[in-house]
């Protein structure tokens, strides 16, 4: 059980770190934001140059890393659609797969990026995996008595 929702987390991590809105709320933007659940799935479809130009900003990515960016995230996209309708895999095959899918997106962009833009892309991520297990402890049934560790 502990490893199966340490696997839900890790997923659930990988697949906000592109998602815009998961990182940081832009400023003057509203105070309210939507359920963890909601806010994935609104941004879940998101079209990849969207997400692609929310990490351009965040980023500082010049025009060519953009455009790399972009094509990595709908290669992302359309190889976890494929892992998803694929009802022959389990849910932990399916787990894993999408979680090398994201690892490996998640590499290609890293290896795009200049030093001072990868430790930003790290913070990011670094964030982005704290609220995930913020949100995981939060939603643990009898109040997560067990260490995750």
């Amino acid at each position: 059980m502990l490893k199966q929702s340490l696997l839900v987390i890790t997923v659930a991590a990988l697949l906000y770190m592109l998602l815009p809105g998961a990182v940081a709320q832009e400023p003057g933007s509203s105070d309210q934001q939507p359920a963890a659940s909601e806010h994935a799935h609104a941004h879940a479809h998101m079209d990849p140059a969207k997400r692609a130009a929310m990490l351009a900003k965040r980023l500082n990515l010049n025009s060519e890393q953009q455009s790399k960016v972009e094509d990595i995230i709908k290669s992302e996209q359309s190889q976890m659609e494929g892992v998803h309708s694929d009802t022959s895999l389990s849910k932990e095959d399916r787990r894993s797969k999408m979680m090398d899918i994201h690892k490996s997106s998640s590499d290609q962009i890293r290896g795009l990026l200049d030093p001072d833009q990868q430790k930003k892309w790290d913070e990011m991520q670094s964030k982005q995996q704290e609220r995930m297990q913020e949100h995981h402890h939060e939603q643990a049934p009898g109040g997560g008595s067990r260490s995750p560790q």
